[in-house]
């Protein structure tokens, strides 16, 4: 249910239980809108990181409520439902305050969710991932972390926060030696929380997709691999001891680091490296095509690995994502996703997109402001 929020004043949408949902559309009706409502339902921004301010409808009210309503596993029947909400309200001073619950109640963040709820996502704004700056991968994989581990969001902008605070010690003319030990000592215990984190879903990801490997898949087995001194260190070294040493390198680098105006070591420097296992390449080397395909295959891979560590099958959501596929991957992807046992939505402007979506799968016509059952499209 989605009051004032983007595109929609008001919308009651009932999918059921149908396991893949394709929303289908003209460009700029509102299909990414919807997904992005069910993003909420995650620590962070959402899909398209936006400040909470630019969700509500213009015209509106200024603010904006989504709800879901989700019903509990067949082996948990007895649980019944939950309703979990996320909205804004405007604030006298011109801003606006987040408000989450679960069944009526307040909770204190969206990080509540994660006992309900697990998201992942692909959009469009992956691609070119591969091939990008670093630190389009370090947000990526920071988003493959918050899927398994709620925490991890306040701990990275915890530590991007205690990170400006030193980057500003360091450009005063005579920065105080004991402020900035103490802001060292922040640092280097949130830093190495992040490294070791990004390192843990690293290899278990790595792990699955090894366990998993099938060659004749048309969706690439990705070999993973995170590099970085103080993500080297927290896999063979107690925590204690890497902190000591991060705190070390921060000491050190203080006259390096105000030249530079920013602080060169720690996690916000480290890599995620992709190779396309089968053909032994760099991920940013291959073909757009293979691109795409290596990326799918490990945001299945996630989707899995999320349903193993939580035990809970994540809610997925692809944005356009079948457009860019030919006939023989579209099956593919539509049979991996009915396997997943998760509850996936997918967008796309051309309906013959989704003639191949396997019995019992939902599909709606989505025009500016309404959601309806799409009977018009071919089975």
């Amino acid at each position: 249910m989605l009051a004032d929020f983007r595109s929609y004043a008001d919308l009651h949408l009932d999918v059921g239980a149908a396991p893949l949902v394709a929303l289908v559309g003209d460009n700029g009706a509102g299909k990414t809108n919807l997904i992005e409502a069910l993003s909420l339902f995650t620590p962070g921004r959402g899909l398209r990181r936006a400040d909470f301010g630019e969700l509500a409808r213009i015209g509106g009210r200024g603010g904006f409520a989504v709800s879901a309503t989700l019903a509990a596993p067949p082996d948990e029947a007895h649980l019944g439902e939950t309703r979990l909400g996320i909205g804004s309200e405007p604030t006298p001073e011109g801003g606006n305050s987040r408000k989450c619950r679960v069944d009526g109640t307040a909770v204190a963040s969206a990080s509540a969710f994660a006992d309900y709820v697990r998201v992942v996502w692909l959009t469009p704004a992956f691609d070119g991932l591969f091939s990008g700056p670093a630190g389009d991968r370090r947000r990526f994989l920071d988003r493959l972390v918050l899927a398994v581990d709620a925490g991890h969001g306040t701990r990275v902008n915890a530590f991007e926060k205690a990170m400006r605070g030193r980057n500003r010690l360091l450009a005063e003319d005579a920065p105080h030696r004991a402020w900035l030990d103490a802001v060292e000592r922040e640092l280097a215990e949130l830093g190495v929380a992040v490294a070791a984190a990004r390192a843990e879903t690293v290899a278990r990801l790595a792990a699955l997709i090894e366990a998993t490997r099938d060659d004749a898949s048309p969706f690439p087995s990705a070999e993973l691999r995170l590099e970085g001194e103080i993500e080297a260190l927290v896999n063979a070294t107690a925590a204690v001891e890497v902190e000591d040493h991060y705190r070390r390198l921060l000491r050190d680098g203080r006259a390096r680091d105000k030249a530079a105006g920013r602080t060169l070591s720690g996690p916000q420097t480290s890599e995620l490296v992709v190779h396309h296992r089968a053909k032994a390449m760099p991920a940013g080397q291959c073909s757009t095509g293979e691109q795409k395909a290596l990326l799918i295959g490990l945001v299945l891979a996630h989707a899995r690995l999320v349903a193993t560590m939580s035990g809970i099958a994540p809610l997925v959501l692809m944005d356009e994502v079948a457009a860019h596929l030919d006939p023989r991957r579209r099956a593919a992807l539509y049979r991996e996703l009915a396997a997943l046992g998760s509850q996936v939505w997918m967008t796309g402007a051309d309906p013959a997109l989704f003639t191949e979506l396997p019995e019992g799968s939902a599909r709606f016509l989505v025009t500016p402001g309404m959601v309806t059952p799409y009977e018009a499209m071919e089975m």
